[in-house]
């Protein structure tokens, strides 16, 4: 995969600061990286530990500390409390701890911008058309996976309302009234599909690229607050810049990512590892994730949703700075394939 053009040069003067800066840090101080997940997850957002383990963050010559926490409401306290200068946080959660006061967080990149969403359906659900009159199993009206999946069908021509919907709870448990033959399809994370023992009589009907083309909503970025902004941009570039170059390297090379996750997960199957790199093939952030209009979709989006009614709606760049993720990309070009660094 090649870079194929350059960024155009509208950076602010705190990008020009981490262009110069190349690949030296600024800080003696480890970069604390808070995490939602306590081990590697079988997801591209896996990136941000392997970038560690495989030596991509010394290259860039910043010292970075993951820091575990369980959930984004942890991550986002543990920002706010100082016991971490970055955090892996969902988007949702960040425009509204920003609407109740922590007004100078922002989103400088995003590892891995969705949910590895897709839905599965029995081999008789040939097409998406061939949903009307289904029973399509959600975790609950109104949950995300609904929310979502309405979305997506309606951009393949499909009303959700045209099938009979179920609630059923958690993904597994949906994954396995599919199984059963209690569902027509449902919604469910790659991960959970490449759980099931047995797909035989089941297919991947809308795969997780698709997915997110018919909803592209960010569901998780990489935000600092404002002190780390304005204090250490040359270590942000470079913890920018390190994921970067390793979501590329994967993205040339998938079997890089199954012998990095085998070393980091042996207790996930090969086979298993090799599926989801496939699945993966089209996932990587190679531009550090901030598509302008993917990030106004999703911003948008939620502010539609109950959980954000009577919040004020925040502009663009009330929530994100692209000066950081601008400036790294100014130095190693864009490239084309993937996400669009379309600002």
């Amino acid at each position: 995969m090649s870079t194929k053009r350059l960024l155009s040069p509208l950076m602010t003067g705190m990008a020009m600061l981490m262009l110069t800066a190349g690949a030296q840090a600024q800080s003696e101080a480890p970069f604390r990286l808070i995490v939602t997940h306590l081990e590697p997850p079988l997801v591209p957002n896996s990136v941000m530990d392997l970038a560690e383990t495989l030596g991509y963050f010394d290259a860039e010559g910043v010292e970075v500390e993951l820091v575990r926490v369980q959930q984004t409401p942890s991550a986002l306290a543990a920002l706010q409390a100082g016991e971490g200068e970055m955090a892996n946080v969902g988007v949702d959660a960040l425009l509204q701890i920003i609407a109740g006061g922590a007004t100078d967080f922002r989103a400088v990149m995003s590892p891995n911008t969705s949910l590895p969403f897709l839905i599965a359906a029995k081999d008789e659900i040939a097409t998406p058309g061939d949903l009307v009159g289904a029973v399509f199993g959600v975790g609950r009206v109104g949950s995300l996976d609904h929310a979502l999946s309405t979305l997506v069908l309606d951009s393949l021509g499909v009303d959700i309302e045209e099938t009979e919907i179920v609630t059923l709870g958690q993904p597994s448990v949906r994954a396995q009234a599919l199984a059963a033959g209690q569902v027509d399809a449902t919604t469910m994370s790659i991960g959970v599909w490449s759980e099931l023992p047995d797909t035989s009589g089941l297919h991947v009907l809308v795969a997780q690229d698709a997915y997110f083309a018919g909803a592209p909503v960010v569901n998780k970025v990489n935000a600092v607050p404002g002190n780390v902004l304005a204090e250490r941009p040359e270590d942000i570039a470079a913890v920018i810049r390190a994921i970067t170059k390793l979501s590329r390297d994967f993205a040339n090379d998938p079997q890089m990512w199954v012998e990095a996750m085998a070393q980091a997960r042996p207790d996930v199957e090969r086979d298993v590892l090799e599926m989801l790199a496939e699945a993966f093939a089209e996932s990587w952030r190679v531009n550090g994730g901030m598509s302008a209009d993917d990030l106004a979709y999703t911003a948008a989006w939620l502010y539609e949703t109950e959980d954000f009614a009577g919040l004020p709606r925040l502009e663009l760049d009330q929530w994100v700075a692209f000066g950081p993720v601008d400036a790294v990309l100014a130095e190693i070009g864009v490239d084309d394939a993937m996400d669009p660094a379309d600002r």
